[in-house]
């Protein structure tokens, strides 16, 4: 379980930050639980450790093993929070050395989270004459950066292995109805995994978004789900001894007494991805109603 120290911000709070935080703190959980709040059409990811496709998830399996048979390498295309939960993850529980290493699992190349033609050319060179597959991940297939990447990255599958052989080889994580990837996939028969409505991209990590390139680097993506079960849990228990509600109280006192910028530092180099996916959480949670602390 996690604690939250906050002995060295004591001078800069208020005695009552958290007392007198409560009943919007209650409002705020509530809110939260029954997805009523602004945004609620996008909490899904609230309960999504129990409520999980699993029927979706043992096909996630199924695939993970077939790319890790099949490919040296895979190309996951995506930007913002379709690739870097997936890489936070990665580099916490298996390594940020992990493509260096001397393993049984595909290298994890992330590609389409910008417009370098260098980095792009870069990713091509790196992949060489090896064996590869792609998971385009994009919810509309519109997006500018990932559009371009997969387009690409396309065009050499089926230059190496004909359009049949690209065809088993390409992983299409979108919207379950509508968009254009989605009708790309439907057309060219790519295997399909959701982009569940009701949960926004950068809390995506525990959709398919996260869990099949987490799984293709071996990682174990069932106790993956039970320990966020368990936090699930933990932090769904009410009361101002819960470090979520302290945290968001601690966050809102400073904010008030015109503390406007937060550091996340982290000095383990297996959590220097999570701090970009941190960033990702606050800044486009909050800062696109132009407030809130700077992360």
């Amino acid at each position: 379980m996690l604690t939250l120290d906050v002995s060295k911000a004591a001078s800069f709070l208020p005695q009552d930050y958290l007392t007198s935080r409560q009943t919007a703190l209650e409002k705020a959980a509530s809110m939260l639980a029954n997805h009523d709040g602004p945004g609620g059409d996008f909490t899904g990811w609230v309960y999504l450790p129990r409520d999980y496709d699993k029927e979706e998830f043992a096909r996630i399996q199924a695939a993970a093993e077939k790319i890790r048979k099949q490919s040296q390498v895979l190309v996951v295309i995506g930007i913002g929070g379709s690739y870097l939960g997936a890489r936070a993850v990665i580099d916490l529980l298996a390594s940020p050395n992990y493509n260096l290493k001397k393993k049984d699992t595909p290298d994890i190349l992330f590609a389409g989270n910008g417009l370098s033609t260098d980095t792009l050319l870069e990713t091509i060179a790196l992949i060489g004459d090896r064996d590869f597959s792609v998971n385009v991940i994009s919810k509309s297939g519109t997006t500018t950066e990932p559009a371009v990447a997969f387009r690409i990255f396309k065009s050499l599958l089926e230059e190496k292995y004909g359009k049949d052989g690209a065809r088993e080889r390409i992983y299409a994580t979108t919207d379950k109805a509508r968009g254009a990837l989605k009708g790309l996939a439907d057309t060219e028969g790519y295997e399909e995994f959701v982009v569940p409505d009701d949960v926004g991209g950068r809390f995506s990590v525990l959709t398919a978004v996260g869990l099949l390139p987490i799984a293709v680097a071996g990682i174990d993506i069932a106790e993956l789900m039970g320990g966020a079960a368990q936090a699930m849990a933990d932090l769904s228990a009410g009361g101002l001894d819960n470090p979520a509600w302290q945290y968001a109280a601690l966050r809102h006192a400073l904010y008030q007494e015109g503390k406007k910028v937060e550091l996340l530092a982290c000095y383990e180099p297996h959590l220097r991805a999570f701090g970009e996916w941190w960033k990702q959480l606050f800044g486009e949670s909050e800062g696109k109603d132009g407030q809130g602390v700077f992360p």
